[in-house]
């Protein structure tokens, strides 16, 4: 019996002994948005957006003047050649969707090339909380947003949000 009391009184003390989790979270939206690369890659990428809405309306407006000086000249020589005036026609509507296609690859393309960044962004992040986690002692960072609220209440001394988004935006500007 008192083996037994003396196996129980050591098992309390080893369990008292023993380091209590440490947990923290962060705010993932807040982390994400406020992190410099992806402000940096967003205002790259609006450029882009925004050379190419220039290029395309050029395009769009140079399309244009062509479709009505063809139009003019499919109308005038529909009376006397009606078969002309169709092909004129044809053809216009024809480079239209060649020209409508070649933009809508385009746009693709720039929005695949803007997710892949801002995937690279997020990984980044990702990567960077495990390792200042696994750095600082954390068991555990919990994310939270307000689109998933896993964190439902935190301290203020839990909440790692600022520290780490501090520490990852200092960690950019060495890149």
């Amino acid at each position: 019996m008192k083996n037994i009391i003396y196996v129980v009184l050591v098992m309390v003390i080893f369990a008292s002994c023993e380091k209590p989790n440490k947990i923290g979270f962060v705010d993932n939206g807040t982390l994400i948005n406020d992190y410099q690369k992806k402000k940096d890659v967003e205002a790259r990428f609006q450029v882009k957006e925004e050379a190419f809405r220039k290029r395309a309306d050029s395009i769009s407006l140079a399309f244009q003047a062509e479709a009505q000086k063809g139009q003019a000249e499919a109308q005038r020589i529909a009376r006397s050649n009606r078969k002309r005036a169709e092909e004129l026609m044809g053809g216009l509507q024809q480079k239209q969707q060649i020209l409508q296609q070649q933009m809508q690859a385009e746009q693709q393309n720039l929005t695949q090339e803007f997710q892949a960044e801002i995937d690279s962004v997020i990984v980044n992040v990702k990567d960077f909380v495990k390792d200042y986690g696994k750095t600082n002692g954390y068991n555990y960072i919990l994310g939270t947003s307000d689109a998933a609220a896993t964190v439902m209440y935190g301290g203020e001394q839990s909440d790692l949000t600022k520290t780490i988004l501090d520490a990852l935006n200092a960690d950019y500007k060495k890149e």
